[in-house]
């Protein structure tokens, strides 16, 4: 990923991925890079173009197919991306970036107890009670 970018995104993009790729030590050349036709929606520049990145980690023996968007070059961007989530992912198990985020949304999803419920309940029923009150708004223009 030196010299000029072949990745279209912005540079402060860039910077973020090479450092989360330093940090795990993945290099540039331990990776293997082909490209194949996509699959699905695009039409024709799909068919004709290759598009999709396989991209493989040889240390880790870590595999990316990635064909999210029909840029090449932005294939290649969210290849590394992945990749480099994956790594981490196996390495840090719980406590990579991935998990984390997996588990407060599994935190936000988990059912209220009864009495949180309840209790929340009645304040949505005071609140309301107390906005029943006010009367409607009338003007003097007189």
């Amino acid at each position: 990923m030196s010299g000029g970018s072949p990745f279209p995104v912005s540079p402060e993009k860039l910077l973020v991925l090479r450092r989360h790729m330093d940090a795990l030590g993945i290099r540039e050349a331990d990776l293997r890079e082909h490209f194949v036709t996509s699959q699905g929606k695009g039409g024709q520049n799909v068919n004709k173009v290759a598009t999709c990145v396989v991209l493989l980690h040889v240390p880790s023996g870590t595999a990316i197919k990635c064909q999210a968007s029909r840029s090449q070059g932005r294939n290649r961007y969210l290849a590394r991306k992945l990749l480099a989530d994956k790594i981490e992912t196996a390495r840090l198990g719980a406590e990579s970036r991935r998990e984390q985020e997996a588990e407060r949304i599994r935190r936000q999803k988990r059912r209220r107890s009864r009495r949180a419920k309840h209790r929340m309940l009645a304040d949505k029923h005071a609140r309301a009670a107390v906005k029943s009150l006010r009367g409607p708004v009338t003007r003097d223009d007189d």
